[in-house]
């Protein structure tokens, strides 16, 4: 029996000793070699992922003709689809909300309708019919839609370059034609799926024109918080501050300056307490409404304004009068109307779009960013046609919506409902309401534009990022929107273009005991190859950079040299370049290849490539560059090519 133990243990240990050593043979994988797709095809595939990588035709297959057109119905008027799963106990939910956001929106509606310098009655109609469409076609639970600060100031500073705003008619037309191409600017994104266009518009650059629009619109409210009757057109920060200390002395109003201030101190303390209380978020919520009619009441039983304080004086009455022949489908106007509203629309889209995507992840929804597009537009498009201007979805009446328990876009609608009913019996209570309260729920409902915090995340993780959030934060603050939008488009598409051209490499080392290369400036510890250099282009080769990184390769190869001379070290006699992040390669990649590969060959230095991508390699073998290279010379790992490369080295 012992004999047998002995034996059988003696057997095992061989048994393991011969897998040890079967484990250690190195081997080296082969590289496949992707088969040749059709032109077709890789057109389809391209084509498939820009516009419908999100499979919008899924629901469809395999369904009935009449399922097909039901569904088509359906993913133009979601409302179809989750109104037959409303129920009466989630209407409670949306009336609070609604309820809610009306009393927040019906004093930001007419203040902000002065910052698009139109009558008061234009913010609260944009209030009224559009919501109602965003209810039937819009996608998200949470979006609450109206004006905003930020696309009425922008729309109020571009239309005034072109018309007297004193010329009321001609001045509201040219509105309603910028927001009718407002509205088909987005719906054409959305049709054709064209969203990714907005994304150029980096976050950075968003938070550096938001927080300058901040300040701007800060600046424009100065009018009625000081109680002045003339003020400067321009909204650059030193135009307006030399209109406020030329009118010291005889312009500002002391009554209208209590009542701003007072009223200002209140607005910001109420949104302190919501902000650090989340279940009072009904406080900052109703605060503008209460601060409205406080006000209204006392200046009515003072008569203050015959002491001097500005008052709304006239909102006209009833429901939104029809436009559509207002609008400007030909002439010069048209064409300004356009470029207005071409820049509203896409400043609109990117603020609903953002804010919906916020709440959708909030509550774990899908949010189909191309149907919101389409829904935002056609809401403009008939808001314009009923003496409407551009709406959107506003981030402070939507977190409002979202803290008092909305459940769909119900709530939406009870806002509008109200609205209706303030444009029907409510307006003529609003004659004696002071601009200084106006001023002063919009300087508060802005305060929140102002990220700070987002400025200084921004300047630790990215500096060129913070470079275009200062570009458009001071391009809005010292210029113009216009011109601080301008800059961030710029500077963001800058930062693209610097990315493309000038690609990121590195220098790899082994990381010591394993066969893993790293970034040797990362892993300090990493060891470099004796007699080889490994390099990885940290992005795809296409012809605005293939010169850069042929040229990159080579400085690094020269430097690595004349380290080596000066220790008196081996020459470099394999160049293995990591390919793994190299996405694609066009023509011009191939060339610089080509021309590396010969600039190699005249210093007895062989190319190798490790890990291309199917894409990459597909192109490398159309092109014939893997057989100028060698099939023996493509390795699917960095540690596959050492390995086989490294007893063939001269010594």
């Amino acid at each position: 029996m012992t004999g047998n133990r002995v034996a059988d243990e003696s057997d095992t240990a061989n048994a393991v000793s011969s897998r040890r050593h079967a484990d250690s043979t190195p081997y080296v994988h082969k590289v496949g070699v992707p088969p040749k797709q059709s032109l077709f095809k890789e057109f389809k595939f391209t084509f498939k992922e820009t516009f419908f990588h999100d499979d919008p035709l899924r629901p469809f297959k395999d369904q009935p003709k009449s399922k097909q057109l039901w569904l088509g119905i359906q993913a133009v008027f979601p409302i179809l689809e989750w109104g037959r799963r409303y129920k009466l106990s989630m209407f409670k939910g949306d009336l609070i909300a609604g309820l809610t956001i009306a009393s927040l929106c019906i004093p930001q509606d007419i203040g902000y309708s002065k910052l698009a310098n139109m009558d008061s009655q234009f913010g609260l109609y944009s209030s009224f019919i559009p919501p109602l469409i965003y209810a039937i076609m819009g996608s998200s639970r949470d979006i609450a839609i109206g004006p905003v600060a930020v696309v009425s100031l922008l729309l109020g500073s571009m239309l005034q370059e072109e018309i007297d705003p004193r010329n009321k008619h001609e001045y509201e037309r040219l509105a309603f034609t910028a927001t009718f191409f407002a509205g088909v600017t987005q719906f054409v994104l959305g049709f054709f799926r064209l969203g990714f266009l907005i994304d150029f518009l980096s976050h950075a650059a968003i938070v550096g024109f938001m927080a300058g629009a901040a300040i701007t619109i800060s600046l424009q409210q100065l009018k009625g918080l000081l109680g002045m009757k003339t003020f400067t057109k321009k909204s650059d920060i030193v135009s307006v501050m030399r209109s406020v200390w030329t009118n010291v002395h005889h312009g500002w109003n002391w009554q209208t300056i209590i009542i701003g201030v007072a009223f200002l101190i209140f607005l910001l303390l109420a949104k302190y307490i919501g902000k650090t209380k989340k279940k009072l978020f009904w406080v900052p919520a109703i605060a503008p409404l209460i601060s409205v009619i406080i006000s209204t009441f006392f200046v009515f039983i003072t008569h203050a304004e015959k002491k001097g304080v500005q008052i709304v004086n006239h909102i006209e009455r009833g429901i939104n009068p029809p436009s559509v022949s207002e609008i400007h489908f030909t002439g010069s106007y048209m064409t300004k109307g356009l470029r207005i509203g071409v820049v509203a629309g896409m400043i609109a889209l990117t603020e609903a779009v953002a804010i919906g995507r916020t709440f959708a992840a909030m509550k774990d929804y899908h949010l189909d960013g191309n149907k919101e597009m389409v829904a935002l537009g056609t809401m403009n498009i008939v808001g314009s046609m009923t003496s409407c201007y551009v709406a959107t979805g506003s981030f402070s009446r939507s977190a409002v919506n979202y803290m008092a328990g909305c459940n769909t876009a119900v709530s939406n609608i009870v806002m509008s409902c109200v609205v209706l009913l303030t444009l029907e019996v409510i307006t003529p209570l609003f004659k004696y309401t002071p601009n200084a309260i106006l001023a002063s729920i919009i300087i508060s409902a802005v305060v929140g534009l102002f990220d700070y915090q987002a400025m200084i995340l921004i300047w630790k993780i990215d500096k060129f990022d913070f470079v275009a959030c200062m570009g458009a934060f001071f391009g809005v603050v010292f210029a113009s929107v216009e011109i601080g939008l301008l800059i961030a488009v710029a500077i963001s598409f800058a930062k693209i273009l610097l990315q493309v051209t000038r690609p990121r490499t590195a220098v790899l080392g082994r990381i010591p005991r394993t066969t893993v290369y790293r970034n040797i400036q990362q892993y300090p510890e990493a060891i470099k190859v004796p007699g080889v250099l490994i390099v990885r282009v940290d992005s795809a080769i296409y012809f605005s950079n293939s010169n850069y990184i042929r040229e990159r390769i080579l400085r690094l190869l020269n430097d690595e040299e004349e380290l080596l001379k000066e220790n008196n070290e081996a020459r470099i006699q394999y160049l293995i370049i990591e390919m793994s992040p190299v996405t694609d390669i066009d023509t011009s990649g191939i060339h610089a290849l080509e021309d590396l590969h010969k600039s190699l060959k005249k210093r007895h230095t062989q190319l190798v490539l490790a890990n291309p991508g199917q894409v990459v390699l597909d192109k490398l073998h159309s092109s014939d560059f893997a057989n100028m290279v060698g099939d023996d010379k493509i390795f699917l790992t960095v540690g596959d090519a050492v390995m086989t490369l490294a007893p063939k080295m001269e010594p």
